[in-house]
């Protein structure tokens, strides 16, 4: 099977968002679709799965021109999308998601539950992934989430499939168990248009990659005759910087004093026998592999969770932290991962989400203070680098990238402390990723403590003064210095000692 798209383009309202763009794709082969967040290459690919309707151009299936009104078509052309934004159903079990629009029925006309269920477990045997098809969606983490999306996608006998970042919230093995199956696909004769921000990845599994900047086709060519480096300078326009952003500090005393202190945290089901401390002005990555408990112990430091046992010592003094409302009094801010689940409202306006935190502080007798969130936001606008149009545009209309710096900013409008930042920069581009790093290397220089958590090993290396890595609830152990290197971080994260001899540090 073969599409091409021809001459594509898309306006929405006075915003052009492609730009007479063609390409093609055939069974086979992987193409990478890069670009910044807001390139356009969500609404081409919506374009081509039925969801957005362009304004000229148009679409061949092995050379017939076909029209796509509503994504069912794009699927029965052979088409399958899956979407960035998981669409999966938390209240129903894996297998009766796996047959969503499509499902079977007995001859009366129920639905035949045994055989979805039957047909679910045979694709997941047939990709060895282990999970119970009875499982309810609700009670899976992100990345298998993203996996049962994969295997849906599979069992319409797809010709194509565009892969919109399947695997931002994957850890390393699960990575490579996707990266088996789009093999797998591949020698099958199956097309994949593969969109991701991770450009070690396009290296390792495309052949060919396409990018798009501001709409436009900017580059395309085949992944074995460019670097990573020149993917990203096509992608943003300019080089893009990739040294080490780690603040180079002669003596201990150039960090402020310590603002966090916790002694002895515990939650049996998730973490066990917490210590550590943090001072004002640094830069503290926490790092390990899925399953760690880095986010739940955190979120109960926030007392977003409940702390059983355990001490936490603000600037000196001990606290008990019973409510995010405190935390937030105290001077402590988080922003969650997954942005679509825990960071933004999507009915909500740009300036809702970014004002919602602060709204009982900017308020008199219940009323909240509007020209003060306005004049906050703007404030943060310029620094943050937003790209979008009025503040009252839903956030849904921004891309990832912007999305994530309203959800960080309706968090810095609280002036914080401590600012937790889990998976700061999941399903952002290179060059909003690096904005990112400049602003947490700013309110670092503001004496803000940052407490940076994150599964790439990258990017605790560029950015942090030291990291905890946790194994299995525990803090495994510290790096730092010649320390901070990728073999040292995944000895930790795997259970193991830190080899020193390796590491180039005195035994």
């Amino acid at each position: 099977m073969k599409i091409e798209m021809e001459n594509i383009r898309k306006s929405f309202g006075s915003n052009d968002v492609i730009k007479d763009v063609s390409f093609s794709i055939q069974g086979g082969e992987i193409c990478a679709l890069l670009g910044e967040n807001g390139a356009g290459k969500s609404t081409l690919m919506n374009i081509l799965g039925g969801v957005h309707q362009m304004d000229s151009g148009a679409i061949l299936v092995d050379g017939k021109k076909v029209s796509f009104e509503i994504p069912a078509q794009s699927l029965e052309a052979g088409i399958a999308f899956i979407h960035q934004e998981l669409n999966l159903i938390n209240d129903l079990p894996i297998y009766e998601n796996m047959f969503l629009g499509r499902e079977i029925k007995t001859k009366r006309g129920s639905l035949d539950l045994k055989q979805m269920h039957d047909k679910t477990a045979d694709m997941f045997e047939r990709m060895n992934v282990d999970l119970d098809p009875g499982k309810m969606v609700r009670d899976l983490d992100s990345s298998y989430k993203q996996i049962v999306e994969i295997c849906r996608a599979m069992m319409t006998n797809a010709s194509i499939i565009i892969m919109d970042e399947p695997t931002t919230s994957l850890t390393d093995s699960e990575i490579k168990r996707v990266f088996k199956m789009m093999e797998t696909m591949k020698e099958h004769n199956v097309g994949i248009i593969f969109i991701s921000h991770k450009l070690n990845e396009v290296m390792q599994i495309c052949n060919r990659y396409l990018v798009l900047r501001d709409g436009n086709l900017a580059a395309e060519g085949n992944v074995s005759e460019v670097t990573t480096k020149d993917l990203a300078s096509y992608m943003v326009g300019y080089d893009v910087r990739t040294e080490s952003l780690r603040r180079e500090r002669e003596v201990e005393e150039e960090i402020g004093e310590e603002v966090l202190r916790v002694e002895g945290l515990t939650d049996q089901k998730n973490f066990r026998d917490i210590n550590f401390s943090i001072k004002m002005g640094e830069i503290v990555g926490v790092t390990g592999l899925l399953g760690d408990g880095r986010s739940e112990l955190f979120q109960a430091i926030f007392g977003a969770e409940k702390l059983p046992s355990g001490k936490i010592y603000l600037n000196g003094t001990e606290v008990k932290i019973k409510s995010t409302y405190q935390a937030l009094k105290e001077g402590i801010a988080y922003l969650p991962r997954n942005r679509k689940e825990n960071g933004i409202i999507k009915d909500m306006n740009i300036i809702e989400n970014a004002s919602i935190v602060t709204w009982p502080m900017f308020s008199k007798r219940g009323v909240i203070n509007t020209d003060k969130h306005w004049q906050k936001f703007e404030e943060q606008r310029g620094s943050l680098r937003l790209k979008m149009g009025v503040l009252t545009d839903s956030i849904t209309s921004l891309s990832g990238g912007n999305q994530q710096k309203v959800v960080l900013a309706k968090w810095l409008a609280s002036n914080p402390k401590i600012l937790i930042l889990d998976n700061p920069t999941q399903g952002v581009d290179v060059g909003a990723k690096e904005d990112i790093y400049d602003i947490i290397l700013k309110l670092a220089e503001e004496n803000i403590a940052i407490i940076v958590l994150s599964s790439e090993a990258q990017e605790i290396i560029r950015v942090c003064d030291r990291a905890l890595v946790m194994y299995h609830g525990v803090i495994q152990g510290e790096v730092q210095d010649k320390m901070m290197n990728e073999h040292s971080i995944m000895s930790l994260a795997t259970g193991g000692e830190l080899d020193l001899e390796r590491s180039g540090q005195p035994l």
